[in-house]
């Protein structure tokens, strides 16, 4: 029997999706679902899918200053400024990219 999927899994990774998944920092699921995450119980709609995520930003620099802080590219947001707020650091936020990737 080969190792589960938490095990086979990079540490960045499984830290990524708890950040992701917790209320008190990235939350992301609140907003977005996450169809291929079996963990992701969500039918969150606000926000687009968090799937095909290297694809849609094969710039980890874009898809940093999205979650940092969205207004600078959409004025009009309701994501909220997660770095510029302070809410993730900018370690959690590269965490949560290695996640994001792997959608």
């Amino acid at each position: 029997m080969g190792p589960t999927h938490s095990q086979a899994e990079p540490e960045s990774v499984r830290g990524g999706r708890e950040l992701a998944h917790n209320y008190d920092y990235g939350n992301c699921l609140a907003c977005h679902s996450a169809p291929n995450d079996k963990l992701a119980v969500t039918l969150a709609n606000i926000g687009p899918p968090l799937m095909d995520m290297k694809r849609r930003f094969p710039s980890r620099e874009v898809l940093f200053k999205q979650i940092w802080d969205a207004r600078d590219t959409y004025p009009d947001t309701i994501m909220p400024p997660f770095g510029a707020h302070k809410i993730l650091t900018e370690i959690q936020i590269h965490t949560i990219i290695d996640y994001l990737y792997t959608l």
